[in-house]
């Protein structure tokens, strides 16, 4: 596995986590670790072993080998310490339809043992944070789908946790919930809060995540920054000029520019792989400014996680 390491101090150490059921190796394996204020992305397809994974991170569900540890405190389904640091957001919604938004979290707040002010305080806190607060009489069961799925986050984060552990959150939902969703999100990892992160949407993970660990039957392939994991694959960059007239002539040129590794004529213009392609704009457009060639437009396309999967693994993000 090709590893980017965090920087020590990290809130959560996730060591060698395996599992399985019968035959099916559902972990085979897995560390990571996740700082302070960092949102960490588990990225891969369906039944690769993402939920698997935070469920014995969060301590409910045995695992057969490995550790965590949150804050030094050990996480096991015994643990308590570690336990109760841990805010978890389930895949499936946990709140009930025939209780209104404030009932819900008063029911799970005293679970988590608040009472009196301090359970209303935080009530109207995690209403606040996921902007439900002039919602907070109604029925649950007429939310919509997005509304459920903040109402679900809300009550993960009653108790004031150190880290939020998030499964596939916006799943279900239309475009303007995922949204309101995906801005929450950033606004509690910009507060300081550590959260975990599963998903198989490449752009969330893109726009959400610090760090992000590439999860594939079982295994963690690889873990790192973006531009980490876009450069174990090369990196190159797919550059498009729109343009006419001499276009042979236009590649020669372009050809010479350093960083440039292959130019192809295309019917409608030129297409460019290279290294780097956002510094090399001027580079470009000097080579392009002869007689004869009409460039109408150039737009430099970045490797994306999508193929970043495909290359460390063979197959899409959603096989």
């Amino acid at each position: 596995m090709v590893s980017a390491n965090p920087a020590s101090g990290a809130l959560l150490e996730v060591k060698e986590l395996k599992r399985s059921f019968g035959a099916l190796q559902a972990v085979r394996g897995v560390s990571f670790a996740v700082r302070r204020g960092e949102t960490y992305g588990l990225l891969g397809p369906n039944g690769a072993g993402k939920t698997t994974t935070i469920s014995m991170v969060a301590g409910i569900l045995r695992r057969d080998g490995g550790t965590v540890v949150l804050d030094g405190e050990p996480v096991t389904t015994t643990s308590v310490a570690g336990r109760r640091s841990i805010g978890l957001v389930p895949q499936d919604l946990a709140i009930y339809p025939d209780l209104n938004a404030r009932e819900n979290l008063t029911f799970f707040g005293r679970l988590y043992g608040l009472g009196g002010k301090d359970l209303t305080r935080r009530c109207a806190a995690v209403l606040e944070t996921v902007g439900l607060q002039d919602r907070a009489g109604q029925l649950v069961r007429e939310y919509s789908g997005g509304m459920k799925r903040r109402l679900n986050i809300a009550a993960g984060l009653l108790h004031e946790p150190k880290l939020l552990i998030l499964d596939e959150p916006t799943v279900g939902v239309d475009p303007q919930s995922r949204n309101a969703i995906l801005e929450t999100i950033e606004r509690l990892a910009g507060g300081g809060l550590a959260v975990l992160y599963t998903t198989h949407y490449m752009e969330e993970a893109e726009r959400l995540c610090d760090r992000i660990g590439i999860v594939d039957d079982g295994r963690l392939v690889a873990e790192g920054t973006r531009a980490e994991l876009v450069r174990l694959i090369g990196g190159e960059d797919d550059v498009r000029v729109s343009a006419t007239g001499d276009l042979t002539g236009a590649a020669e040129r372009v050809r010479s520019v350093g960083g440039v590794l292959r130019v192809d004529v295309v019917d409608e213009g030129l297409r460019l792989a290279a290294e780097g392609a956002s510094g090399l704009l001027t580079q470009l457009v000097h080579a392009l400014d002869a007689p004869g060639v009409n460039v109408t437009g150039i737009e430099v396309r970045e490797p994306d996680l999508e193929a970043v999967f495909l290359g460390l693994t063979g197959k899409a993000l959603r096989d």
